[in-house]
Order: C-alpha cells, then sequence, then structure tokens
C-alpha cells in the first residue's frame, strides 16, 4: 500500500449507520471525517437494515468531501463478519475495529481485505478501548509498519475503557489522562494519527470545548463527535490557526534563505530553531491549506 496519506481529522462525527436522516446528511457536513456505525449505535435486529442503508447511500455516493469511515462489529461477534463483508463492498476509506485488544486483531480484518484486489485502497483504524489495548498500546501501533498492515489511524473510546476500568460512572477524565497519554506516545512512536474520544454532554459547548483544548494540548490530531453542534468547536481547536501558520511560514522562509538551506540549527526571533521543526513546519502549513481548501 501507498504511504499514509496527510489529511485534516480535526472533527470525527459518528453516524449511526440505521439513521437514514442522519446518513443522507452526512456529505453535507463539515466535519473532516464521518464514521458510519455498524456496532453500538444499531440494536441487533437492526444490523442489516444499517448495512443495506450504507450500501445504497455509498452506491449514490462514490465520491465525498469527506473522509468516509465505516465502525463494524468484532470479528469475533455474530455481526462482526458480515459487516466487514457489507463495508468492503462499499469501498469507503477505512474501516473502523472496535475492541482492539492485540495486533492479530487488526491483522484478521487486514487478511480478510486482502482477498479483494477492490479494496486495496482501504486503510484500517483501531478503537483503543479496552485494558488490554492499553497494556498492548505500542505493539498495536508498531503493527502499522507491519507490511500489509493497513493501519492508520487510533481511536480511544473511553467510555468503554471505563467501564472496563471499574470506574464510577461519574469519574473524572484525569483518572484516564495518564492512559490517553501513553496512547498518544505509542501513536507518535509510529507515525500514526490518533483521534480523541467522545464528550457524551454535547450540549454542553463549554465543557466540551474545554475538553478539546485539553485533548489538543496533549497531541490528539482530532476528538471523535456524536452531535453536529459539535463540528465548529473541533474544527477550531485542532485546526491551524492563522498565529501558528504565521509562524511555520517563517520557519520554512528562514531555512529557504541561501545561507541556512545547509544548516542545522538557526537563530529566528531570538530563539533556536532546528530542522526538526522545518519538517513539522512544512507539516502544518500542507495541513493548513488543506483546511482552505474545505
Amino acid at each position: 500500500m501507498s504511504a499514509r496519506p496527510l489529511r485534516p481529522r480535526r472533527s470525527v462525527l459518528y453516524v449511526p449507520a440505521v439513521n437514514e436522516k442522519a446518513v443522507a446528511k452526512s456529505g453535507t457536513l463539515a466535519c473532516d471525517t464521518v464514521i458510519y456505525d455498524l456496532e453500538d449505535s444499531v440494536a441487533p435486529a437492526a444490523k442489516e437494515e444499517a448495512r443495506e442503508r450504507l450500501r445504497d447511500h455509498f452506491k449514490a455516493h462514490r465520491e465525498a468531501r469527506q473522509e468516509r469511515v465505516i465502525r463494524i462489529n468484532a470479528l469475533s461477534s455474530e455481526a462482526g463478519p458480515e459487516d466487514l463483508l457489507a463495508a468492503r463492498a462499499c469501498k469507503p476509506d477505512a474501516i473502523l475495529i472496535p475492541k482492539i485488544d492485540v495486533p492479530r486483531d487488526i491483522g484478521d480484518v487486514a487478511d480478510m481485505l486482502a482477498e479483494t484486489d477492490a479494496a486495496d485502497t482501504i486503510r484500517l483504524w483501531a478503537m483503543m478501548e479496552t485494558p488490554k489495548a492499553i497494556l498492548n498500546a505500542a505493539k498495536i501501533a508498531e503493527w502499522g509498519e507491519t507490511p500489509g498492515s493497513r493501519l492508520d489511524c487510533l481511536v480511544v473510546g473511553a467510555n468503554d475503557l471505563a467501564k472496563d476500568l471499574r470506574l464510577p460512572g461519574a469519574a473524572d477524565r484525569a483518572v484516564l489522562r495518564p492512559l490517553m497519554t501513553q496512547l498518544v506516545v505509542a501513536a507518535r512512536a509510529f507515525g500514526l494519527d490518533i483521534i480523541d474520544a467522545v464528550f457524551n454532554a454535547f450540549r454542553d459547548e463549554a465543557g466540551f470545548a474545554a475538553e478539546c483544548a485539553e485533548a489538543a494540548g496533549m497531541g490528539f490530531d482530532g476528538k471523535t463527535l456524536i452531535h453536529p453542534l459539535q463540528i465548529e468547536v473541533a474544527n477550531r481547536t485542532f485546526g491551524v490557526s492563522p498565529e501558528r501558520e504565521a509562524v511555520a511560514q517563517s520557519i520554512v522562509a528562514a531555512f529557504d534563505l541561501p545561507e541556512n538551506r545547509d544548516a542545522g540549527v538557526i537563530g529566528l526571533d531570538g530563539r533556536m530553531v532546528e530542522r526538526l521543526h522545518l519538517e513539522d513546519a512544512r507539516r502544518t502549513l500542507a495541513l493548513a491549506a488543506m483546511q482552505r481548501a474545505d
């Protein structure tokens, strides 16, 4: 497969695949990514209806502005294998696998995708929502370097993780923060994106904004959302601000000067700037350009 594409993932909206109106409206929203959900938000009796709705939607909308992801049920579940077949037929940008415990959970899905050439471009995202996922975070992220693994992004599932850890229902997010930092480190070590968990009280605008700011400060690339009302704040918080873009431009311009083109370290506006900052600055400018294009 080709190198992982650079793309903004500031706002990643869950859309229940069984909700006809939500699925139809999804392509008009300003989020970077839509996750069409076949798992938690779809009752067992409605699974086949949801799969059929996605087949129809992707057939009618073969192209989309947003990145499109389908969350399936775990392969070990009754619904999982049929979900994967339906998702593979839709040819989304990625498939999100829940309840990842070990790297082989990703490998099993990758192996099934490899059975058809038509699915060669489909990436895999991994839900990190179990205690075993935390313990195996580095091994799971490293799996992304395995040829054919397709792994592209990690997604935190804080609700399931808190449940499995037997935390109180109103547990402060601070309890999970060390574990989430561990996941960010694992993702960055192996070049993966990582998306923060949902904020359940979608009408609490101040609380949501504060949690987005915290996640951005921790190094997350974006946040999973449960309502379109959350998109604008997520896009603004995880996006490239004009100030950050200006700094990146100044770094690139400084290294482009003839006297600095071979330098490893330069002085800029009273601070030391290394060549590693140049790489990050170019990435920042590329993301800013993508945001404007949207």
